[in-house]
């Protein structure tokens, strides 16, 4: 098997990027990259000549600097995901707040939006990520509108079908996530939008887990809304700032409701009253994330050169080794998979669960063998593209496979 990997990390396309990552001494498998990017190695480096040089030198004139003010850095940062990883043109995404923040900004949009039409229902999954149910549970209360679930399997995700039977004439706004946080499955993006439009409704998308591993077509889909975090495959370090896609034909509608100085149209006026930002800027509340925004352009640095099809083509040769050995290992030794076979379905991760997982989570992590648990009785194979070799994979879940040979 680790002749295999070898081979395999020989004839990978992308495997020089590896290298381009800071060491983790100790570490002999980092298969959390779905959690938290690994950083670039060039990020102390640009941190420090922006804080000697940009900040230090330029001090507050880097705002209105002629050239790169960082006043625009919420559009250029956002543009930048949006053609890198996105499928989106120019001027419909910012960067900006946390992905709770702005999935909360954007729901309640489209939730007030849809209100004004008779509209009261909010459509979510309830396997989705915490912090999606969480903000819908908390505009529906102050919105008074109604939450339909759709109860999905852990085991896999939200599917056409299943849309289909919940959306109607009441439906507002439906918030899914391309990519599951527990299972990796995919979601069929663009059927999943057609069938929310075809009631009326809009769709927002949580990209969390697909941004900078799955290739995105958000405006071939006809999307309305999107969110997702920028320190897992895009590398931008814990805290990073989140995006927000706003389509256009929703820019003269659609008003999020923090209404900071930031989004105003003139907002250095101090004026009374408040007149949003024409176009997506008027998704922006404060002061934009520049110093946090650094080391995510060296990672979009390298999404950039490697190219988001050939990231892509890596994950699923990852997750398809990683399956193998999954099979042939830890199968035996009582594991179950909890991920799409299918490597259409399947994102850049993967989850295995046994009884009493989390207890073996401390050993990996002593041995230099590092994924994340979720509950219940999860651990996630995250494989981040750039920055994991094949070798890696087969070396972490060869120390898993031992440790649950090891008496109780």
């Amino acid at each position: 098997m680790r002749s295999r990997a070898a081979a395999l990390d020989a004839a990978d396309p992308l495997a020089g990027f590896r290298d381009r990552f800071l060491p983790a001494p100790g570490v002999v498998a980092y298969l959390d990259g779905n959690s938290l990017g690994r950083p670039v190695a060039t990020v102390p480096e640009r941190l420090d000549a922006f804080v000697r040089g940009a900040w230090g030198e330029g001090l507050i004139r880097g705002w209105t600097a002629a050239e790169d003010p960082w006043m625009s850095w919420p559009e250029r940062v956002g543009d930048r995901i949006a053609a890198a990883a996105l499928g989106a043109a120019p001027g419909q995404t910012v960067l900006a707040d946390s992905t709770t923040v702005l999935l909360y900004k954007l729901a309640r949009a489209a939730v007030d939006d849809g209100l004004a039409a008779g509209r009261d229902e909010i459509v979510f999954e309830t396997n989705d990520f915490p912090t999606d149910r969480y903000v819908l549970e908390g505009i529906a209360a102050e919105r008074w509108a109604r939450l339909r679930p759709i109860e999905t399997d852990p085991a896999a995700g939200v599917t056409p079908e299943q849309v289909a039977a919940a959306v109607g004439p009441r439906t507002a706004l439906a918030l899914f996530s391309h990519v599951a946080y527990r299972s990796g499955w995919v979601a069929d993006g663009a059927a999943i939008t057609a069938l929310v439009h075809d009631a009326g409704g809009r769709v927002l998308w949580d990209l969390s887990h697909s941004v900078g591993s799955v290739p995105l077509e958000l405006d071939a889909w006809g999307a309305d809304l999107a969110v997702g975090c920028t320190y897992k495959y895009l590398c931008g370090g814990p805290g990073s700032p989140a995006f927000g896609y706003v389509a256009r034909a929703h820019h003269d509608r659609l008003r999020q409701p923090v209404q900071g100085w930031m989004g105003r149209h003139d907002p250095f006026t101090m004026g009374p009253g408040y007149v949003p930002a024409a176009g997506v800027r008027g998704v922006v509340s404060g002061t934009p994330p520049v110093l946090a925004a650094v080391p995510l352009l060296a990672g979009l640095d390298l999404l950039e050169e490697a190219g988001i099809d050939a990231v892509r083509a890596k994950s699923r040769a990852l997750t398809a080794y990683a399956l193998d050995l999954v099979d042939a290992w830890l199968a035996p030794r009582g594991v179950d998979l909890v991920s799409p076979r299918d490597p259409e379905r399947r994102g850049g991760h993967l989850t295995i669960r046994r009884p009493g997982f989390r207890a073996v989570l401390d050993g990996l992590w002593a041995r230099g063998v590092i994924p994340d648990y979720r509950e219940p009785d999860g651990i996630r194979l995250g494989l981040a593209p750039l920055s994991t070799s094949f070798t890696e994979v087969h070396d972490g879940l060869a120390v898993l496979r031992d440790l649950l040979d090891e008496p109780g």
